[in-house]
């Protein structure tokens, strides 16, 4: 059943003939570069990338598909860091589809935490918009749009468009899906039980606990949060804070960034 006419109400006849050219192109290869310049045409963004997430593999990239496209820090993200990233997280707790704002989904210390610095800061970003489509129980199709500090947030009536269009976007994706998914996942590499990855970081020198808190922390999460999410004090937070640094011989929250993808590229290595 489509959505009610009140919902195309803000729809142009552009937009509508946009999105038929969207539809002649569901089983072709071009699907993706002209899906970008539709979305293009309801907002503004510096950057569009399309991502599929899927339980027990890495991120795979559909678009730009020309890794000269892909920048050094795409590629960190895209080997290791996403598994600290707050879209990905909110996928892994089963977030439903729709279109958002990373912000709204981000831990209340997340720009304080060694991933934001070394990884994410990286894209210069002021404001990332997120489209995600469930293709499955496993997999989460996302569409991310990047702006620069030059374009601002974005505004509320691009988001009112996003949000208008996003039934008729859902199920153009999935059929793009069912049409073209074979060409994109028949050569994903593997990364394993990557869930369980933070879990196994450290474990024989933490306590499970620490590792719940290290965990927390390596997220973005604050000492406040950490303590409301666990049903603990501030102060046991700031106990099993000094604590893991005691037992990890480490410092700052820097250092146990660097622990942490050593220990994802060791996982990697075990299952190759």
């Amino acid at each position: 059943m489509l959505p009610s006419k009140s919902t195309y109400e803000g729809i142009s006849s552009e937009t509508l003939k946009e999105l038929a050219v969207l539809v002649n192109h569901l089983r072709v290869p071009s699907f993706s570069l002209v899906l970008e310049n539709f979305i293009r045409g309801l907002c503004h963004f510096d950057t569009l990338i399309i991502v599929t997430y899927k339980k027990s593999f890495k991120p795979i990239i559909l678009h730009p598909k020309d890794r000269s496209e892909h920048s050094p820090t795409l590629n960190l993200y895209l080997n290791t860091a996403y598994m600290l990233d707050p879209l990905f997280n909110s996928i892994q707790q089963g977030s439903t589809s729709g279109v958002g704002r990373l912000i709204d989904i981000a831990p209340d210390s997340f720009k304080d935490t060694e991933y934001y610095q070394t990884c994410y800061s990286k894209f210069d970003l002021i404001d990332e918009i997120n489209i995600s489509v469930p293709l499955d129980e496993n997999t989460t199709y996302v569409i991310s749009l990047g702006r620069k500090s030059h374009m601002g947030s974005i505004k509320r009536s691009e988001m009112k468009k996003l949000k208008e269009i996003f039934p008729l976007l859902e199920a153009l994706i999935k059929q793009f899906w069912l049409a073209q998914s074979r060409g994109h996942v028949e050569y994903q590499p593997s990364n394993g039980p990557i869930k369980h990855a933070l879990k196994t970081f450290a474990s024989g020198v933490l306590t499970h606990r620490e590792q719940e808190v290290l965990g927390l922390i390596l997220r973005g999460h604050s000492s406040k949060a950490i303590a409301e999410e666990l049903g603990i004090s501030a102060g046991t937070v700031k106990v099993h804070r000094k604590n893991i640094h005691t037992r990890l011989d480490t410092s700052t929250q820097s250092e146990i960034f660097t622990l942490f993808l050593d220990h994802l590229e060791a996982l990697d290595q075990a299952i190759e």
